[in-house]
C-alpha cells in the first residue's frame, strides 16, 4: 500500500521552524528565503487540513496539533539523516575508479598518488587512463579529471588547476647548444610537437600559436617529430631530441629534478584548465569527497 506522505521539503521547513520558533532562523538554516519557509509550512498545513502554527505579531507558536506533530517529524528526519550518513560511510572503503587523461596520469597524478594513499589507506585507487569524456551513466567510473573550458552538461565540476606554456629542453641539449638564448634562435633547432589538440581552445599547445604570441618570425613551426600524448613529448625532450612546449602543471617535477630546463621568460597562460568531475549528487560520497579534497589540497601547494 502506497504511503500518503507530505512533501519532504515541507516537513523540513516545519521541523526547522518549530525547533527555532522562527521562520527567519529556519530560512537561514535551510539557505532559503523566509517567504519560502512560510510557503512550505502553509503547503503542509493545507495538505494536512490543520493549523500547525499560531502566527503572532512578533512571535511564532505551535498549535496543539503542531506540538503533537513536531516530535514525530523531528525523530523521522533524524532517522533519515542517520540512515543516509551510515550509507555514505559504508562507501568509505573499497575501490575508487578515476578516469584521467594518460599524460596527466603519468606526469602529475601517479607521482603524487602515494600522498593520497598515505592519507586514505582504506581506499584503493584505480586509474583508468582515457582521452575520451567519461559517461558516468555507462562507464564504471566514480570520478574523473578533465581538461578544457568546463561547462560540461549533467555533471558536477570544479576547477582545480590552470597552467602556463613555455619552451623547455634537457640540460644536455642546452649544454650542446649554448647559443639557444633567445626565441629567435629556435629557427636553428628541432621543435617537438604535441598534436593531442582536441579543439581551438587548446591551440596554445601548438608551436604556431606560441611563436605568434611571442612575436617570433622566420621559424618553421611545421618541422620536427610529433607525438600524440604530452608524456611522450616530454620523454623525447628529456632524451635530447629537441625543444618542446612545456605545460607548467605537468612538468614541475621534471623542472625541480633538473631533467628539464625552462627556456626564455615568455610564457602563455592557458585559457583551459584541469577540472575535477563527478556525477551530480555524488560529491558527498566519502571516497569521492576524499579524493576531491586531496586533489584541491595537492594542487594548491604548487
Amino acid at each position: 500500500m502506497a504511503r500518503k506522505l507530505p512533501p519532504l521539503n515541507a516537513l523540513r521547513a516545519f521541523e526547522s521552524a518549530a525547533r527555532h520558533l522562527s521562520f527567519t532562523r529556519a530560512a537561514e538554516e535551510l539557505y532559503v528565503t523566509q517567504a519560502a519557509v512560510s510557503h512550505q509550512v502553509k503547503a503542509l498545513e493545507d495538505h494536512l487540513g490543520l493549523k500547525l502554527f499560531k502566527r503572532l505579531n512578533r512571535a511564532l507558536m505551535l498549535t496543539d496539533d503542531g506540538q503533537q506533530y513536531y516530535p514525530d517529524v523531528r525523530d523521522a528526519l533524524d532517522q533519515l539523516s542517520r540512515a543516509t550518513e551510515t550509507l555514505l560511510k559504508s562507501d568509505l572503503n573499497g575501490v575508487l575508479t578515476v578516469s584521467v587523461m594518460p599524460s596527466f596520469a603519468s606526469l602529475w597524478l601517479v607521482p603524487r598518488l602515494q600522498n593520497f594513499t598515505n592519507r586514505h589507506p582504506d581506499i584503493d585507487v584505480r586509474i583508468a587512463a582515457d582521452d575520451s569524456l567519461t559517461d558516468f551513466a555507462r562507464d564504471d567510473v566514480d570520478c574523473a579529471i578533465r581538461y578544457g573550458l568546463g561547462n560540461w552538461p549533467d555533471v558536477y565540476e570544479e576547477r582545480f588547476m590552470g597552467e602556463d606554456v613555455f619552451p623547455v629542453c634537457s640540460p644536455l641539449y642546452l649544454e650542446k647548444h649554448p647559443s639557444l638564448v633567445s626565441p629567435q634562435a629556435l629557427k636553428h633547432h628541432t621543435l617537438i610537437h604535441d598534436y593531442a589538440i582536441h579543439s581551438d581552445a587548446e591551440a596554445h599547445l601548438a608551436w604556431k600559436y606560441w611563436l605568434r604570441e611571442a612575436g617570433i618570425k622566420g621559424v618553421d613551426h611545421t618541422r620536427g617529430p610529433k607525438f600524440s600524448h604530452t608524456h611522450m613529448v616530454m620523454q623525447a625532450c628529456m632524451v635530447g631530441e629537441g625543444v618542446a612546449l612545456g605545460r607548467s602543471a605537468l612538468i614541475q617535477t621534471e623542472l625541480d629534478a633538473g631533467r628539464l630546463v625552462r627556456l626564455f621568460d615568455f610564457s602563455i597562460s592557458a585559457n583551459v584548465a584541469y577540472y575535477f568531475v563527478c556525477p551530480k549528487g555524488a560529491t558527498e560520497r566519502y571516497k569521492i569527497k576524499a579524493f576531491r579534497d586531496w586533489l584541491l589540497s595537492e594542487s594548491a601547494q604548487l
